[in-house]
């Protein structure tokens, strides 16, 4: 099985050390067993035969066009209040924390799983960071017992899912579902359903603040997605995930330690929900089992939208990133133009299922030719 990767480079832990150096620039890691010959990764080095548009910059040009045509509407319908600073400050601040929630969810699909309890662990994390015992030591000893403490629960939910996805062989949809139940009941029960207010002045001021006129949530989200752009395609973590989620089977006979690196993952999902959840708490300076209402919906469109496949094999932090800023936008048109909830979720709705077409088209050419 041949996966494109987005790479120039591609190194894998073969038995046999086998590898072959093609003469267009493309790198294949080989695995020979007694009678047959399996590609477990394919990085292409230069454009591919199905020409440019056909790649993964022909899919980021589609998505920078949408955006772009989305804001021509918002100037149409909204004119200066679409187009003022304050409004576009506004977008970028709501997109960051489902962002870098995004991020985390990109990982997780590219290696072949799902995790739809990421807007429950955004919750919880939230929760536990702001109880009185977690702000007293922060108030003492500075917010970063705060932010410890978002980035532990979460990465501790994230382990969860990844042991009983990995190990206990659960279906990842099911094992996520438990975690979102329970994540969400359990920040419930710690915050006995009351909204936690930060009286933290330090850490509002810090999180909340700006830096030469954007604000620090956005540098968070610009930071994490470039972190992540860097993990998923000039790592060898990166290359081991697209070829988890490519072929598991492959994979674990080339050396990946699969159980291991999916679990890596879910935590790495994890990680970004407590960042997620600093982030939140400092925009909103309170901490609620409502945090993250239907988080999971919106991560996954983005992903989706950004032309990371569903069943893994394939992703993309760029086009996540795009997809994020297309959903937000949509969102602020919607809101400017007086426009339901319902309608929003409507449109979410048609334009997941025909990214997923566009999806099973493309990949139905690829396989063709």
């Amino acid at each position: 099985m041949s996966e494109e990767v987005a790479g120039p480079e591609v190194t894998t832990e073969e038995p046999d050390g086998t590898t072959e150096e093609r003469s267009d620039g493309t790198a294949e890691a080989l695995l020979t067993t007694s009678s047959t010959q399996t590609t477990v990764i394919q990085a292409p080095g230069g454009w591919s035969a199905g020409g440019l548009l056909r790649g993964g910059v022909g899919r980021n040009l589609g998505l920078v066009i949408a955006l772009v045509l989305l804001c021509i509407v918002g100037v149409a319908t909204g004119g200066d209040r679409f187009a003022s600073s304050a409004n576009v400050l506004t977008i970028l601040r709501l997109a960051a924390v489902i962002g870098v929630v995004s991020i985390g969810m990109t990982f997780v699909i590219t290696g072949g799983g799902i995790d739809l309890s990421v807007g429950a662990m955004v919750a919880l994390a939230s929760v536990w960071a702001t109880t009185l015992a977690t702000q007293q030591l922060a108030a003492d000893y500075g917010w970063i017992f705060i932010v410890s403490t978002a980035l532990l629960v979460g990465a501790a939910c994230g382990l969860v899912n990844g042991l009983l996805v990995a190990y206990g062989k659960i279906v990842p949809f099911i094992a996520t579902l438990a975690m979102l139940a329970g994540a969400r009941g359990l920040a419930e029960i710690l915050s006995d359903r009351k909204t936690q207010i930060i009286t933290v002045n330090s850490f509002v001021d810090f999180f909340g603040g700006s830096l030469i006129g954007v604000p620090v949530l956005v540098w968070m989200f610009v930071l994490v997605a470039a972190a992540g752009w860097v993990l998923l395609n000039r790592t060898t973590f990166g290359r081991r995930t697209f070829a988890v989620g490519g072929n598991a089977e492959a994979a674990r006979l080339a050396g990946i330690k699969v159980q291991r690196h999916t679990v890596l993952l879910y935590v790495l999902a994890g990680l970004c929900c407590g960042i997620a959840a600093v982030m939140l708490m400092a925009r909103t300076t309170t901490g609620s089992a409502t945090h993250g209402n239907l988080y999971e919906l919106d991560a996954i469109a983005a992903v989706v939208i950004g032309g990371t496949l569903l069943s893994g094999g394939r992703g993309t932090i760029v086009g996540t990133v795009i997809g994020v800023l297309i959903f937000t936008t949509l969102n602020n048109v919607f809101t400017l133009n007086n426009l339901s909830i319902s309608a929003q979720s409507v449109a979410k709705g048609l334009i997941i299922v025909i990214a997923v077409l566009l999806q099973q088209r493309l990949a139905a050419r690829a396989t063709s030719s």
